[in-house]
């Protein structure tokens, strides 16, 4: 396949980000649609994706195994069907996008192994302008220390299964890293005693269709300065997303990350 025609998969295809990358895939002189998957007992299974998202018929069978070659493999699914599609392209040399969140230590650990075989890019969050946002948040972290009070605000959706989000506590790793810190709260209740130097606040909001918002708040005697991302749609996370898997086309196999593709 040329670089300049890439078949690209979506597992996940029905989900919010799988049906909005799916159709700016379709708008992509450069790209095109391989294959749609989903788990084995969605009700659409066999028929033909874009007839089931609405796009008219793309010619795409919605599946629950991957089958045939692609150039590269985008996932928003579940923990366990990232586990799955990851293990699939991992014998098919199939490189791997992952946005999924709510992955766990062991979920890692296998995609560091699976990294050994094909490339894969785990990431929270695909907008180029989070990411512009971590950088920033860690580099006033660093500047400001443990004289700012550190909390995060995220909102999303009210139909987000996880909290706090993956960018939000990808965020709290970054300034804790700048800090020094480890010490998360995860929202505040009862008397509790004043705020400890070094705790990074978390707190998630889910509320109508919000597709996502994450603020840091560094808070100091006398003044506060804040960090804020605002997506306005779905757009930022699934073109980054396509440029991600494009990115990987060609790369040895490990794991990379967004700051790679954005170096």
């Amino acid at each position: 396949m040329s670089a300049s025609n890439l078949s690209i998969g979506m597992n996940g295809a029905t989900g919010r980000m799988g049906a909005r990358i799916i159709a700016l895939i379709q708008e992509g002189p450069s790209v095109f649609l391989g294959a749609a998957l989903e788990r084995a007992d969605h009700p659409a299974i066999g028929r033909d994706v874009g007839e089931v998202l609405g796009l008219g018929p793309l010619g795409v069978a919605l599946r629950d195994t991957l089958e045939g070659p692609l150039d590269a493999m985008i996932d928003f699914s579940s923990p366990a069907g990232t586990m799955a599609i990851a293990r699939a392209c991992a014998e098919m040399r199939v490189p791997l996008v992952i946005g999924t969140t709510g992955l766990g230590p062991e979920h890692r650990a296998e995609l560091k192994k699976l990294s050994s075989t094909i490339p894969i890019l785990p990431s929270s969050n695909f907008s180029k302008a989070v990411n512009l946002l971590m950088r920033l948040s860690g580099e006033a972290a660093k500047a400001l220390g443990d004289a700012a009070d550190i909390e995060i605000v995220e909102r999303h959706h009210r139909f987000k299964k996880d909290a706090p989000s993956g960018t939000a506590l990808r965020l709290a790793e970054i300034v804790g890293e700048a800090i020094g810190s480890q010490r998360y709260a995860h929202g505040r209740q009862g008397n509790i005693g004043e705020r400890t130097r070094g705790e990074i606040g978390l707190h998630a909001l889910r509320t109508g269709d919000n597709p996502g918002e994450h603020t840091v708040v560094f808070g100091m005697m006398g003044e506060c300065l804040e960090l804020t991302h605002r997506a306005l749609n779905r757009d930022g996370f699934a073109r980054g997303a396509i440029d991600a898997a494009r990115f990987l086309v060609g790369r040895p196999p490990r794991l990379y990350d967004m700051g790679d593709l954005l170096a």
